[in-house]
C-alpha cells in the first residue's frame, strides 16, 4: 500500500522539508522529500540541542569572528550539509529540484534598525551573491518587501537561484515574478535559471478569522487556499507563455494548520498535484500517520458563491499590509534571538 506522503508525491507534488535538522533531513529524504528550507529558528533549535557545541566552540575560538559571523558560519555549515543530502536529486533532475533555501539576512528588514531603502537593496544583492557563490543546489530566500523586490532583478541577472518568501498577495507575486523574469532575460542562457515563489497560506486564514469575522462558514478558513490556488493558476499561465528549461514554481508555505478544529493535513490535502509543498516536520508526520491516500486537488476551486464572497469581503491590500508588518517582525526577531543565543553559548562554552 502506498504511504500517504508517497501518494502526494505520486500525484505530482514535490515535498520540501521546513527544516535543516540533519536527522530530520535524512528521515524525510527517506519519506520522499527532495529539498529543504532553513531559517534562524531552526538554527537556534539545533544550537539549544547541544549537538553543535563542538562546531560552535571551534568558531568561538576565533576571536576575529563576531557573534553575527559565528551565526552565519554555522548556518552555512548546516545548510551545506543538507545540500549534500539533496545534491543527488539536483543532479538527477538537472537542476530542477533538490534545493535547500538559505535566508538572506533578516535584520536588513528590521524596523528597529530602519536601514535606508537603497542600503537594504544593495546589501540584499551583495549577500545573495555571496551566499550563493560556489553552491550548485542552494537557493537564496529573499523577502517580498520593497527592498527585496528591487534586489530580485540584479540577483536573477547574476544567475542566483531565488526563492521569494513572505508572499501573501497577487500583487507581491506578480512584482516578484516580473522582476526575476527581467533579470533572467539578461542571462546568456536560461538553462540554469530557477525561481520559486513561497505563498504563505495558514497565516491568511488566521488573519481573516480575526479581522474578517463576517465571512460565512463556507468561506471562513478558505481564503488562504483560494488565494494560493489563484496565484498558482497565474504562475501556470505566465510560464506557459514564457517557457524555460527548468520549472519556475510555487512553493506552498505555511502549511501547518493553525486554527482549532482544522485537520493537521488541511492545507497539504488541498494543494496536492503540482509544484512544491514545504511542510513542517510535524505536519509531514501527521500526514504520514493519517493512513489517507491523497489525490490531485490543486486545481479545484471553491464554489463561485464562495469566491465572490471572499472577493467582496476581504481587502487584500489591507491583508498584505498587516501580514507583511507581522511577517517582517517574525522574520527579524528570530535572527536577533539567534545572535543572543550565540552569546549565551559563548559564555558557557568558553567559561
Amino acid at each position: 500500500m502506498t504511504s500517504p506522503l508517497a501518494s502526494i508525491i505520486a500525484a505530482g507534488t514535490k515535498l520540501w522539508l521546513d527544516s535543516v535538522d540533519p536527522d530530520l533531513v535524512l528521515s524525510n529524504r527517506q519519506l520522499g522529500a527532495t529539498g529543504a528550507t532553513s531559517n534562524p529558528i531552526i538554527i537556534s533549535d539545533l544550537i539549544r540541542s547541544g549537538r553543535y557545541d563542538d562546531q560552535l566552540a571551534r568558531l568561538l575560538q576565533d576571536e576575529s569572528l563576531s557573534g553575527e559571523d559565528v551565526a552565519w558560519a554555522l548556518t552555512d555549515q548546516v545548510v551545506s550539509a543538507a545540500q549534500e543530502v539533496f545534491l543527488p536529486v539536483w543532479r538527477s533532475t538537472e537542476g530542477n529540484d533538490g534545493y535547500v533555501s538559505f535566508e538572506v539576512d533578516p535584520l536588513l528588514e528590521d524596523p528597529q534598525l530602519d536601514l535606508p531603502h537603497d542600503q537594504r537593496v544593495a546589501r540584499t544583492i551583495e549577500l545573495g551573491s555571496h551566499w550563493s557563490a560556489g553552491h550548485q543546489n542552494r537557493i537564496l530566500k529573499v523577502p517580498a518587501t520593497p527592498a527585496g523586490l528591487e534586489a530580485l532583478e540584479p540577483l536573477a541577472a547574476a544567475g542566483v537561484p531565488l526563492n521569494v518568501t513572505l508572499i501573501f498577495t497577487m500583487r507581491q507575486y506578480q512584482a516578484a515574478r516580473d522582476a526575476i523574469w527581467r533579470g533572467a532575460q539578461r542571462l546568456a542562457s536560461l538553462d540554469h535559471f530557477k525561481s520559486v515563489y513561497s505563498i504563505f497560506i495558514s497565516r491568511v486564514d488566521v488573519y481573516t478569522h480575526k479581522e474578517v469575522p463576517q465571512l460565512s462558514p463556507a468561506a471562513q478558513g478558505q481564503v488562504g487556499l483560494l488565494n494560493s490556488k489563484q496565484l498558482w493558476q497565474e504562475n501556470q499561465r505566465f510560464w506557459s507563455q514564457h517557457p524555460t528549461p527548468l520549472e519556475q514554481e510555487i512553493v506552498f508555505a505555511s502549511t501547518g494548520a493553525k486554527l482549532a478544529g482544522d485537520a493537521p493535513w488541511k492545507y497539504v490535502e488541498a494543494l496536492v498535484g503540482s509544484d512544491i509543498q514545504t511542510n513542517p516536520p510535524a505536519t509531514n508526520d501527521a500526514v504520514e500517520q493519517s493512513g489517507r491516500t491523497f489525490t490531485r486537488t490543486v486545481d479545484q476551486l471553491p464554489p463561485a458563491g464562495v469566491i465572490g464572497e471572499i472577493a467582496a469581503q476581504v481587502d487584500m491590500q489591507q491583508l498584505e499590509d498587516q501580514l507583511m508588518a507581522e511577517g517582517i517582525q517574525k522574520f527579524a526577531d528570530p535572527q536577533k534571538g539567534l545572535l543572543e543565543l550565540i552569546e549565551e553559548r559563548r559564555t558557557a562554552l568558553t567559561a
